[in-house]
């Protein structure tokens, strides 16, 4: 693992406490020092600081992404805004957690992103959608091919992050059906992180953005109270 946190104190806490976790943790203080060392290592996993000088969190994940590096990143913010996490999914980042955050928050989302890039996200079994020969699936105007992690509406591939990928994947096969928010959590997350967590909200929000199409219907719907379900209307 590659920890990139200026914050000497969060810095030398949280390598301890991933350490005693069980992990073999890298820590750096920047994000050039953060680049240099994917670069030699090839870390599992990465946890960006966004907020670093000289080269910042954000710039890192782009970096690394415009290489077609898809380490699994989990990225370490003070901001709170929508926007500003938008930001963070923007630039590739799969997961993120809020400063102030409790370390068993970072260990579940760590084993999350660890489970997914190990193939074990996976829908309940309730299988709505078709799989194809091919061992694609489908559902309404939206293709999906695991193996290779490409998706599509129509002709048009769909530019996804790992999380994004996984959260449409569950819900393409179990078209039809409502998903708690309970369920996305721990099918996607691993973790339940309670009913005033906006981190399920802002991904649905996100991945929206890039599924619908103008006068196209939409495929992705808010149960109110519930959850989210792919249907088209």
């Amino acid at each position: 693992m590659l920890l990139a946190e200026d914050d000497r104190a969060i810095r030398h806490a949280l390598e301890r406490a991933l350490t005693l976790e069980g992990y073999e943790v890298t820590a750096v203080a920047d994000g050039v020092e953060a680049i240099a060392q994917a670069h030699r290592s090839a870390p599992d996993i990465l946890v960006l600081d966004v907020m670093m000088p000289g080269i910042d969190g954000l710039q890192v994940c782009r970096v690394l992404r415009a290489e077609g590096d898809r380490t699994p990143i989990l990225m370490l913010t003070a901001l709170v805004e929508t926007p500003d996490r938008i930001a963070g999914l923007d630039a590739g980042a799969d997961d993120y957690v809020v400063k102030p955050f409790d370390v068993d928050e970072v260990f579940a989302r760590l084993r999350a992103l660890l489970r997914r890039t190990n193939g074990a996200a996976w829908a309940d079994g309730r299988d709505a959608a078709p799989t194809e020969p091919d061992g694609q699936v489908a559902a309404a105007d939206l293709r999906m091919d695991p193996q290779a992690r490409r998706a599509w509406r129509g002709e048009r591939e769909l530019e996804l992050t790992r999380t994004e990928f996984d959260l449409l994947e569950l819900l393409v096969r179990n078209a039809g059906i409502v998903l708690d928010h309970a369920t996305i959590y721990d099918r996607i997350w691993g973790y339940d992180f309670g009913p005033g967590s906006k981190n399920l909200a802002v991904y649905v929000g996100y991945l929206r953005r890039k599924v619908d199409e103008p006068g196209a219907p939409s495929l992705i719907h808010t149960v109110r109270g519930v959850g989210y379900v792919l249907r088209e209307d």
